[in-house]
């Protein structure tokens, strides 16, 4: 996986239903309610979010790899 601009990795995550619940700082926080209970992703709002760290977003998301390449 290779980093992703912040603008890239907020349209895949709208695309998979989330939406900005709020911000904190230079950290956007994405929800989306299913019918288990609502699902939240930290996003820090930076030119490149690094892998690692979009691992552990797709993560809180629930969201595989290749789901979200595919959005």
């Amino acid at each position: 996986m290779k980093p992703l601009s912040f603008r890239e990795v907020k349209r895949k995550l709208e695309s998979a239903g989330f939406q900005e619940a709020g911000q904190t700082g230079s950290h956007v926080k994405f929800a989306k309610t299913t019918g288990a209970g609502t699902r939240t992703a930290t996003v820090p709002k930076h030119s490149d979010v690094a892998a690692g760290t979009l691992r552990s977003i797709l993560r809180q998301a629930g969201l595989s790899a290749e789901e979200f390449d595919s959005l």
